[in-house]
């Protein structure tokens, strides 16, 4: 069954982030604190890449027609299929700020100026490096077919303190949800086209594994970019 009309939750509101840092804080606030939902497998049930992500960096550049310059947060990262099969990789990066400013969700590579990319290339000395828009395709399997990329930011504050990155694209578990009663469950996937029928669109959800990734900046904004960026936390939810 395809997963068209099913809702994705790739968005966070800022409200539902406040209740929690999981992907379950998509869901209804009330259902969200009253009932336990789905976690990914502890190990591989489906096919997904391996990534190995590098630290967050801050790059500050005023590219053409901008009158004065600006900051940007990068992550590049590798990822390699060690499958057996190509993989179509549709990466997605998003990094949600400090819970103390809001929770902000922001999609890398938005608003973000060529320059910028190209800049990251030449700092970072990786010949191989592609933008988003680039690596979006197959990879190969095998270690000797591993791409090399980059998610990217306009800096949205200078006090970054902890903040979350999450990485979707890279496995292909999921689950679908449906909402009887007012409380989510999950649909068997061998009666998905059973359960889910006469379901409105507003009442199904898909939850993809996904990678989080909690970092904090052990500083202020004084010197921004200058101080240590650490990793907190490194988990699959599903979101």
């Amino acid at each position: 069954m395809r997963l068209d009309g099913i809702r994705r939750s790739h968005r966070l509101v800022p409200l539902l982030a406040l209740l929690s840092l999981s992907a379950f804080s998509l869901l209804p606030a009330t259902t969200a604190l009253a009932q336990k939902f789905p976690e990914p497998s502890p190990y591989p049930v489906a096919p997904e890449l391996d990534i190995k992500a590098g630290t967050p960096k801050r790059i500050v550049l005023q590219v053409p027609g901008d009158p004065y310059p600006r900051a940007y947060w990068y992550l590049t990262y590798t990822v390699t299929n060690n499958t057996d099969k190509p993989y179509h990789f549709m990466p997605s990066f998003q990094m949600m700020t400090d819970m103390a400013t809001g929770g902000k969700i922001i999609d890398s590579d938005r608003a973000v100026p060529h320059q910028v990319f190209d800049e990251i290339k030449a700092r970072e000395g990786n010949k191989l490096l592609e933008p988003s828009r680039k690596i979006e395709s197959d990879i190969q399997p095998g270690e000797d077919q591993a791409r090399d990329g980059v998610a990217i930011w306009p800096e949205p504050m200078q006090r970054m303190g902890t903040f979350q990155i999450f990485v979707s694209g890279l496995s292909d578990e999921h689950v679908i949800l449906k909402n009887d009663g007012g409380k989510w469950v999950r649909v068997n996937p061998k009666k998905i086209d059973e359960e889910l029928k006469g379901v409105s669109d507003k009442d199904k959800l898909v939850l993809h594994k996904t990678l989080q990734l909690t970092y904090q900046v052990l500083g202020d904004e004084i010197r921004p970019g200058n101080d240590p960026v650490r990793l907190r936390e490194k988990k699959w939810v599903m979101r």
